[in-house]
């Protein structure tokens, strides 16, 4: 008696997240989407893809974008190994549906591979991981004031960190946006992660570094929320 193949499941990242009474969360990771030229003016996003079009950034077909990313790129990890030296983060942060269907908000960094993304973003985004950090905050205590939060980012070149992004969550669409758009999509189930999209980088600042830090804040409580990690190359291949 013959019996039939079995779907594939799909592949799973384990990740856990300490809210502030002390719970935590353990969420196996089906699906990432990396949200893209998600900001909260589409005007400003319609230039910065003019700017990035004269770098050779493809631009997108529409926005905001969404990208679907491997799901075992969520990580909880302190070093991203990278295949060359034009890699580097994002300030963001991050949706994810937990088990019991509870929406928890976390800080992010979208590790994106520079070189490849002349390529195809899609492409650049599955090249390396989206580091989360380890504590989250229930979307619901935090919703009233989501635009006064606040997402930071800095580099460390040489042991001296600089700041390369800071901003508010009022500058990118906000989470109930993208609530809508995994519910249309039938995307909205547990273990899922969405990746907001970023805020501007500063200018004349040398993005490619050793570590990076991101930071969620919540000027109301002086909670913050933060990942880094250290970027570390791969060995010269052989052949």
């Amino acid at each position: 008696m013959s019996t039939q193949p079995q779907p594939a499941q799909p592949a799973r990242s384990p990740l856990t997240f300490e809210l502030p009474d002390g719970s935590l969360h353990h969420v196996e990771v089906v699906q990432v989407l990396n949200a893209g030229y998600a900001g909260r003016s589409q005007d400003d996003v319609a230039a910065h893809v003019a700017e990035l079009a004269e770098l050779g950034v493809p631009a997108p077909s529409v926005t905001p974008a969404l990208y679907p990313v491997s799901p075992y790129l969520a990580q909880q990890t302190g070093q991203v190994s990278v295949q060359h030296a034009r890699t580097s983060g994002e300030a963001e942060w991050a949706l994810v549906v937990a088990a019991n269907g509870e929406l928890l908000l976390t800080a992010a960094c979208d590790h994106t591979d520079r070189a490849l993304e002349v390529h195809g973003v899609a492409w650049s985004k599955n090249a390396a991981p989206d580091v989360l950090a380890t504590r989250a905050w229930r979307l619901s205590d935090v919703e009233s004031r989501l635009d006064d939060l606040t997402l930071r980012a800095w580099v460390t070149h040489d042991g001296e960190e600089t700041e390369v992004q800071s901003g508010t969550l009022a500058e990118l669409l906000p989470p109930s946006y993208w609530v809508e758009v995994l519910r249309e999509r039938g995307d909205l189930v547990p273990g899922t992660v969405l990746i907001s999209g970023t805020i501007p980088m500063a200018e004349d600042v040398d993005q490619f570094a050793g570590h990076w830090r991101v930071e969620l804040g919540d000027p109301a409580t002086g909670r913050t929320i933060d990942c880094s990690y250290d970027v570390v190359p791969l060995p010269e291949p052989i052949g």
